[in-house]
């Protein structure tokens, strides 16, 4: 695409913003565009986001962008799910799996508080795939902005259907039920064609071979405890173990003691909270791996801005927390959250050098709701 087509492709989407109507703006786009392709659609709205549109602007006219573009949108390739690619079949698959809970909900005389918390859980799993294992390789490339605007839709149709259920639990009118429940229904449907016609041949006009070789176990092993994880090859298996295998009778001598490398890595992931280290630069350096992960991690975060690790609307809370830490404001800070019957406290670190240098920051995560209930003493073997 041309300079003056992609200017007028962005003044198409800026329109939008300023309160064109969705007519209007197709009209415009008809007009000049017999098709265009997901990596053009990206660039311009990338491109607007750096000139000063708020993130949360196009965000909020996503599902609007995709509707005019819809029937105009034309990649280099086919359609993904033809790709014999182990990743896209997976996203393609879950994606499928997702249709058939909405057609059980199409097909329903009334609505299912039992396959509204199926589409929820289907869906959350799905989403946390994407924004978990593949936006840090969108990420790799210098592909920021549609990753986080496609985030902050993935968090409001989340919140939307936990809304239905809470309406469910309210015992609210039935109809106002349906209607919540067909406004996220359709918002899925299009996410779901956001990550087969733009999201995923955005991937593949993008990634290498080495990039998809990585993603493919981590998503087959998405969330799976470490003795759980399946090695899909060699160097997967090299990699899960951690360096070579050189260290396993070299000592790494520490200030008030030592470890072999193996001895370490087994110490971190018995810990009974989780653990994750962010550098200087605000880039994941570390995670332990332990049985119980709160918060799902994959090694695809390695490297990755922890800004982008958290959602748009949380964003700017990681950003004061590290800046109050490399300030010296502060050298910790905690908060605490009920996740179903997990009581989550999150306590982040300032780690400093001897002379008091900002070195990173420490992440630990811990569910205390076992610990809530101790009263009493324990002083015999159980």
């Amino acid at each position: 695409m041309n300079k003056e087509k992609k200017q007028i492709l962005k003044e198409i989407i800026k329109s939008l913003h300023n309160g064109a109507s969705l007519e209007e703006a197709k009209a415009k786009f008809q007009k000049e565009f017999a098709n265009v392709s997901s990596i053009e659609i990206a660039q311009a709205e990338q491109e607007l986001i750096n000139e000063g549109l708020p993130i949360e602007e196009v965000q909020r006219l996503c599902d609007v962008h995709s509707s005019i573009f819809k029937d105009s949108i034309q990649n280099e390739f086919e359609k993904p799910d033809i790709y014999v690619e182990h990743s896209i079949l997976n996203i393609n698959k879950e994606n499928k799996d997702i249709e058939k809970i909405i057609q059980e909900i199409e097909k329903a005389n009334s609505v299912d508080k039992i396959i509204v918390e199926k589409l929820l859980s289907t869906v959350d799993l799905h989403y946390q795939k994407k924004e978990i294992v593949l936006f840090p390789y969108l990420e790799k490339y210098d592909i920021t902005s549609p990753p986080k605007v496609m985030w902050g839709v993935d968090d409001e149709i989340r919140d939307a259907l936990k809304d239905v259920l809470a309406k469910i639990d309210g015992n609210a009118d039935q109809n106002t039920i349906k209607e919540l429940l067909d406004s996220c229904v359709v918002r899925i449907k299009d996410m779901i064609f956001k990550e087969q016609s733009i999201l995923l041949p955005m991937m593949m006009d993008t990634l290498k071979k080495q990039d998809w070789e990585e993603i493919f176990p981590q998503l087959q092993n998405f969330n799976q405890a470490p003795d759980q994880k399946t090695d899909y090859s060699d160097t997967q298996k090299a990699k899960a173990e951690g360096a070579s295998l050189g260290f396993e009778s070299d000592y790494i001598n520490l200030p008030s003691g030592k470890f072999r490398l193996n001895e370490l890595i087994a110490s971190l992931n018995a810990l009974p909270f989780d653990i994750t280290f962010v550098d200087s630069e605000d880039k994941v350096a570390y995670f332990s791996e332990g049985k119980e992960r709160i918060f799902p991690r994959e090694r695809a975060v390695i490297g990755r801005s922890v800004f982008n690790c958290h959602p748009p609307k949380s964003q700017h809370i990681v950003k004061d927390i590290m800046q109050s830490f490399k300030d010296g404001k502060k050298d910790h800070e905690d908060f605490w959250i009920k996740m179903g019957d997990k009581y989550v406290l999150i306590r982040y670190f300032a780690v400093r050098n001897q002379d008091g240098a900002y070195l990173g920051t420490l992440e630990v995560t811990q569910n205390i709701a076992p610990l809530q209930t101790i009263t009493g003493e324990k002083r015999l073997l159980s």
